[in-house]
Protein backbone atom coordinates (compact mmCIF):
# COMPACT_ATOMS: atom_id res chain seq x y z
CA UNK A 1 0.00 0.00 0.00
CA UNK A 2 3.24 2.79 -0.70
CA UNK A 3 3.06 4.08 -4.01
CA UNK A 4 6.45 2.00 -4.86
CA UNK A 5 5.33 -1.06 -4.38
CA UNK A 6 1.71 -0.34 -5.81
CA UNK A 7 3.20 0.86 -9.05
CA UNK A 8 5.86 -1.77 -8.76
CA UNK A 9 3.45 -4.61 -8.49
CA UNK A 10 0.48 -2.66 -11.39
CA UNK A 11 2.17 0.11 -13.20
CA UNK A 12 5.15 -1.47 -15.27
CA UNK A 13 4.50 -3.14 -18.70
CA UNK A 14 5.89 -6.51 -17.50
CA UNK A 15 3.40 -6.63 -14.71
CA UNK A 16 0.23 -5.88 -16.98
CA UNK A 17 -0.80 -9.30 -16.35
CA UNK A 18 -1.31 -9.02 -13.11
CA UNK A 19 -3.31 -5.58 -13.14
CA UNK A 20 -5.48 -7.48 -15.97
CA UNK A 21 -6.42 -9.77 -13.76
CA UNK A 22 -6.96 -7.41 -10.84
CA UNK A 23 -9.42 -5.88 -12.87
CA UNK A 24 -11.29 -8.79 -14.30
CA UNK A 25 -12.07 -10.05 -10.72
CA UNK A 26 -13.70 -6.75 -9.16
CA UNK A 27 -15.21 -5.14 -12.24
CA UNK A 28 -17.05 -7.96 -12.90
CA UNK A 29 -18.45 -6.63 -16.24
CA UNK A 30 -19.59 -8.62 -19.69
CA UNK A 31 -16.71 -9.21 -21.82
CA UNK A 32 -13.15 -9.86 -19.84
CA UNK A 33 -9.90 -7.96 -20.41
CA UNK A 34 -7.47 -9.56 -22.89
CA UNK A 35 -4.78 -6.65 -22.65
CA UNK A 36 -4.32 -2.97 -21.84
CA UNK A 37 -1.86 -0.48 -23.09
CA UNK A 38 -0.36 2.41 -20.32
CA UNK A 39 -0.83 5.65 -21.30
CA UNK A 40 0.70 8.84 -19.55
CA UNK A 41 -0.91 9.61 -15.89
CA UNK A 42 -0.63 13.01 -16.00
CA UNK A 43 -3.21 14.62 -17.44
CA UNK A 44 -4.43 18.12 -18.28
CA UNK A 45 -7.79 20.06 -18.91
CA UNK A 46 -8.28 21.67 -21.75
CA UNK A 47 -6.82 25.11 -21.43
CA UNK A 48 -3.63 25.72 -19.30
CA UNK A 49 -5.50 27.56 -16.15
CA UNK A 50 -7.43 23.81 -15.49
CA UNK A 51 -6.38 22.31 -12.83
CA UNK A 52 -4.24 19.07 -13.82
CA UNK A 53 -4.38 15.27 -12.24
CA UNK A 54 -1.85 12.70 -11.84
CA UNK A 55 -3.47 9.73 -11.11
CA UNK A 56 -1.17 6.12 -10.09
CA UNK A 57 -2.42 4.18 -13.45
CA UNK A 58 -3.80 4.86 -16.45
CA UNK A 59 -4.43 2.72 -19.25
CA UNK A 60 -7.02 1.40 -21.75
CA UNK A 61 -8.19 -1.94 -23.32
CA UNK A 62 -8.50 -3.68 -26.50
CA UNK A 63 -11.75 -1.74 -26.74
CA UNK A 64 -10.96 1.52 -26.27
CA UNK A 65 -12.20 2.00 -22.58
CA UNK A 66 -10.19 3.72 -19.55
CA UNK A 67 -8.32 2.44 -16.69
CA UNK A 68 -7.97 5.05 -13.28
CA UNK A 69 -6.33 3.00 -10.79
CA UNK A 70 -5.59 4.64 -7.27
CA UNK A 71 -4.21 3.29 -4.47
CA UNK A 72 -5.18 6.24 -1.44
CA UNK A 73 -3.45 5.48 1.83
CA UNK A 74 -5.34 8.06 4.03
CA UNK A 75 -8.70 9.00 4.26
CA UNK A 76 -10.12 11.95 2.76
CA UNK A 77 -12.76 14.58 3.27
CA UNK A 78 -13.60 14.80 -0.39
CA UNK A 79 -12.64 11.50 -2.25
CA UNK A 80 -15.68 10.66 -3.89
CA UNK A 81 -15.36 14.46 -5.13
CA UNK A 82 -12.37 13.73 -6.29
CA UNK A 83 -13.49 10.30 -8.03
CA UNK A 84 -16.00 11.99 -10.02
CA UNK A 85 -12.69 14.97 -10.88
CA UNK A 86 -10.73 12.30 -12.46
CA UNK A 87 -13.05 10.12 -13.77
CA UNK A 88 -14.30 13.17 -15.74
CA UNK A 89 -11.03 13.77 -17.42
CA UNK A 90 -10.81 10.92 -19.84
CA UNK A 91 -14.77 11.26 -20.66
CA UNK A 92 -14.10 15.18 -21.74
CA UNK A 93 -10.79 14.03 -23.59
CA UNK A 94 -12.97 11.71 -25.63
CA UNK A 95 -14.04 14.61 -27.60
CA UNK A 96 -12.13 15.51 -31.21
CA UNK A 97 -12.67 19.08 -32.71
CA UNK A 98 -15.31 19.25 -35.28
CA UNK A 99 -18.29 16.98 -35.55
CA UNK A 100 -19.02 14.62 -33.10
CA UNK A 101 -21.03 11.62 -32.36
CA UNK A 102 -20.50 11.00 -28.71
CA UNK A 103 -20.22 8.12 -28.67
CA UNK A 104 -17.92 7.32 -25.51
CA UNK A 105 -15.64 4.75 -24.55
CA UNK A 106 -16.31 3.54 -20.73
CA UNK A 107 -14.79 4.81 -17.50
CA UNK A 108 -13.55 3.23 -14.77
CA UNK A 109 -12.64 4.70 -11.87
CA UNK A 110 -11.22 2.17 -9.32
CA UNK A 111 -10.10 2.99 -6.51
CA UNK A 112 -7.96 0.89 -3.70
CA UNK A 113 -8.46 2.31 -0.57
CA UNK A 114 -6.83 1.36 3.09
CA UNK A 115 -9.34 2.91 4.87
CA UNK A 116 -13.42 2.80 5.15
CA UNK A 117 -15.25 5.27 2.87
CA UNK A 118 -19.00 3.62 2.96
CA UNK A 119 -20.49 3.35 6.63
CA UNK A 120 -24.14 4.60 5.91
CA UNK A 121 -25.88 0.87 6.31
CA UNK A 122 -25.71 -2.00 8.20
CA UNK A 123 -25.05 -3.58 5.04
CA UNK A 124 -21.91 -1.03 4.48
CA UNK A 125 -20.26 -2.95 7.39
CA UNK A 126 -19.24 -6.14 5.20
CA UNK A 127 -19.07 -5.30 1.82
CA UNK A 128 -15.53 -4.88 1.20
CA UNK A 129 -16.23 -3.29 -3.02
CA UNK A 130 -18.38 -0.97 -3.92
CA UNK A 131 -19.74 -0.01 -7.55
CA UNK A 132 -21.15 2.34 -8.73
CA UNK A 133 -22.87 3.67 -11.39
CA UNK A 134 -25.01 6.31 -13.14
CA UNK A 135 -28.94 5.41 -12.25
CA UNK A 136 -32.28 6.61 -12.96
CA UNK A 137 -33.91 7.66 -8.97
CA UNK A 138 -37.66 5.85 -9.83
CA UNK A 139 -37.02 2.79 -11.47
CA UNK A 140 -33.05 2.24 -9.89
CA UNK A 141 -32.31 1.03 -13.73
CA UNK A 142 -28.82 1.60 -15.38
CA UNK A 143 -28.98 5.21 -17.07
CA UNK A 144 -25.81 5.03 -18.54
CA UNK A 145 -22.59 2.34 -18.12
CA UNK A 146 -19.94 4.84 -20.07
CA UNK A 147 -18.94 6.16 -16.15
CA UNK A 148 -18.36 3.66 -13.40
CA UNK A 149 -16.94 3.67 -9.92
CA UNK A 150 -15.26 0.68 -8.09
CA UNK A 151 -14.25 1.48 -4.57
CA UNK A 152 -12.43 -1.16 -2.97
CA UNK A 153 -12.23 -0.84 1.27
CA UNK A 154 -9.49 -2.96 2.53
CA UNK A 155 -9.67 -2.78 6.01
CA UNK A 156 -13.80 -4.55 5.70
CA UNK A 157 -12.14 -7.66 4.17
CA UNK A 158 -11.53 -9.88 7.40
CA UNK A 159 -11.12 -13.73 5.40
CA UNK A 160 -8.59 -15.52 6.50
CA UNK A 161 -6.29 -17.54 4.13
CA UNK A 162 -8.86 -20.63 5.13
CA UNK A 163 -12.00 -19.18 3.98
CA UNK A 164 -10.73 -17.87 0.37
CA UNK A 165 -13.25 -19.44 -2.11
CA UNK A 166 -12.90 -17.28 -5.32
CA UNK A 167 -9.94 -15.12 -7.36
CA UNK A 168 -10.93 -11.47 -6.00
CA UNK A 169 -11.17 -13.39 -2.77
CA UNK A 170 -7.43 -14.17 -3.02
CA UNK A 171 -6.17 -10.68 -4.70
CA UNK A 172 -7.87 -8.93 -1.30
CA UNK A 173 -5.78 -11.41 0.87
CA UNK A 174 -2.85 -10.76 -1.27
CA UNK A 175 -2.83 -6.72 -1.18
CA UNK A 176 -4.53 -6.36 2.37
CA UNK A 177 -1.76 -8.69 3.85
CA UNK A 178 1.18 -8.70 1.50
CA UNK A 179 3.43 -6.41 3.38
CA UNK A 180 3.50 -9.15 6.40
CA UNK A 181 3.79 -12.65 5.02
CA UNK A 182 7.01 -14.53 5.30
CA UNK A 183 6.44 -17.00 2.56
CA UNK A 184 3.69 -17.72 -0.22
CA UNK A 185 0.24 -18.72 0.88
CA UNK A 186 0.09 -22.49 0.09
CA UNK A 187 -4.08 -21.67 -1.10
CA UNK A 188 -2.76 -18.99 -3.37
CA UNK A 189 -1.20 -20.42 -6.55
CA UNK A 190 -1.37 -20.21 -10.24
CA UNK A 191 0.90 -18.67 -12.46
CA UNK A 192 -0.18 -15.12 -12.02
CA UNK A 193 0.23 -15.02 -8.34
CA UNK A 194 3.49 -16.71 -8.63
CA UNK A 195 4.78 -13.56 -10.69
CA UNK A 196 3.00 -11.45 -7.80
CA UNK A 197 5.19 -12.96 -5.31
CA UNK A 198 8.28 -13.34 -7.06
CA UNK A 199 7.90 -9.24 -7.86
CA UNK A 200 7.36 -8.84 -4.68
CA UNK A 201 10.31 -10.15 -2.72
CA UNK A 202 12.47 -7.45 -1.42
CA UNK A 203 15.42 -9.36 -2.00
CA UNK A 204 15.21 -9.02 -5.35
CA UNK A 205 14.88 -5.05 -5.46
CA UNK A 206 18.14 -3.27 -6.71
CA UNK A 207 19.73 -0.76 -4.95
CA UNK A 208 17.93 2.75 -5.81
CA UNK A 209 14.91 0.49 -6.12
CA UNK A 210 15.39 -0.69 -2.37
CA UNK A 211 16.00 3.22 -1.16
CA UNK A 212 12.72 3.92 -3.07
CA UNK A 213 10.98 1.45 -1.03
CA UNK A 214 11.96 2.29 2.20
CA UNK A 215 11.38 6.26 1.49
CA UNK A 216 8.04 5.02 0.54
CA UNK A 217 7.33 3.15 3.39
CA UNK A 218 8.28 5.62 5.55
CA UNK A 219 5.97 8.07 3.61
CA UNK A 220 3.40 5.89 4.09
CA UNK A 221 4.08 5.43 8.11
CA UNK A 222 4.20 9.29 8.61
CA UNK A 223 0.76 10.06 7.09
CA UNK A 224 -0.98 6.95 8.64
CA UNK A 225 0.28 7.93 12.04
CA UNK A 226 -0.47 11.52 12.08
CA UNK A 227 -4.06 10.63 10.67
CA UNK A 228 -4.56 8.12 13.19
CA UNK A 229 -3.44 10.73 15.98
CA UNK A 230 -5.50 13.48 14.70
CA UNK A 231 -8.29 10.93 14.37
CA UNK A 232 -8.13 10.34 18.09
CA UNK A 233 -7.23 13.59 19.47
CA UNK A 234 -10.07 15.36 16.99
CA UNK A 235 -12.66 12.60 18.86
CA UNK A 236 -11.43 13.43 22.46
CA UNK A 237 -11.84 17.00 21.37
CA UNK A 238 -14.78 16.99 20.09
CA UNK A 239 -16.44 14.17 23.03
CA UNK A 240 -15.14 16.93 25.89
CA UNK A 241 -16.18 20.19 23.40
CA UNK A 242 -19.68 18.18 23.04
CA UNK A 243 -19.95 18.15 26.64
CA UNK A 244 -19.26 22.01 27.53
CA UNK A 245 -20.83 23.71 24.91
CA UNK A 246 -22.67 21.32 22.06
CA UNK A 247 -21.99 18.23 20.09
CA UNK A 248 -21.82 19.78 16.78
CA UNK A 249 -19.36 22.38 17.64
CA UNK A 250 -17.46 20.28 19.22
CA UNK A 251 -17.29 17.89 16.23
CA UNK A 252 -16.13 20.88 14.25
CA UNK A 253 -12.93 21.95 16.76
CA UNK A 254 -12.15 18.39 17.30
CA UNK A 255 -11.91 18.26 13.16
CA UNK A 256 -10.02 21.79 12.96
CA UNK A 257 -7.55 20.57 15.25
CA UNK A 258 -7.19 17.03 13.75
CA UNK A 259 -6.37 19.09 10.03
CA UNK A 260 -3.68 21.24 12.43
CA UNK A 261 -2.20 17.93 13.26
CA UNK A 262 -1.97 15.92 10.04
CA UNK A 263 -0.58 19.38 8.19
CA UNK A 264 2.22 19.75 11.15
CA UNK A 265 3.17 16.45 11.17
CA UNK A 266 3.76 16.14 7.48
CA UNK A 267 5.98 19.47 7.83
CA UNK A 268 7.84 18.42 10.16
CA UNK A 269 8.99 15.72 7.95
CA UNK A 270 9.40 18.03 5.21
CA UNK A 271 7.20 16.76 2.87
CA UNK A 272 6.29 18.82 -0.09
CA UNK A 273 3.48 20.83 0.31
CA UNK A 274 1.98 19.63 -3.43
CA UNK A 275 2.60 16.29 -1.57
CA UNK A 276 0.44 17.40 1.47
CA UNK A 277 -2.30 18.49 -0.73
CA UNK A 278 -2.65 14.68 -2.32
CA UNK A 279 -2.37 12.81 0.34
CA UNK A 280 -4.57 14.71 3.24
CA UNK A 281 -7.70 16.68 0.34
CA UNK A 282 -6.50 19.99 2.63
CA UNK A 283 -6.15 22.50 -0.08
CA UNK A 284 -3.44 24.51 -0.77
CA UNK A 285 -4.05 27.91 1.21
CA UNK A 286 -4.94 25.55 4.18
CA UNK A 287 -1.59 23.92 4.59
CA UNK A 288 -0.09 27.45 3.98
CA UNK A 289 -1.90 29.01 6.90
CA UNK A 290 -1.22 26.35 9.11
CA UNK A 291 2.62 26.63 8.19
CA UNK A 292 2.54 30.47 8.53
CA UNK A 293 1.04 29.62 12.07
CA UNK A 294 3.65 27.66 13.20
CA UNK A 295 6.78 29.72 12.05
CA UNK A 296 4.99 32.95 13.87
CA UNK A 297 5.20 30.88 16.67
Amino acid sequence: MTDFGFHKLFGEEPCKELLIDFLNGIIREEGLITDIQYLPPEQFGHVESDRKAVFDIFCTNERGEYFIVEMQKAKQSYFRERSIFYASLPVQHQAPKGIWNFRLKAVYMVAVLDFVLFNETTEDRNRVIERVHLVREQTQTVFSKKLNFVFVELPKFRKTEAELETNTDKWLYVLKNLSELDDRPASIQGKVFEKLFEIAEIQRLKREEMETYRKSILEYDDVRSAVDLAREEALEEGIEKGREEGIERGREEGIEKGKIIIIQRCLQKNMPIEDIVFLTGFTEEEIMSYSNDRESE
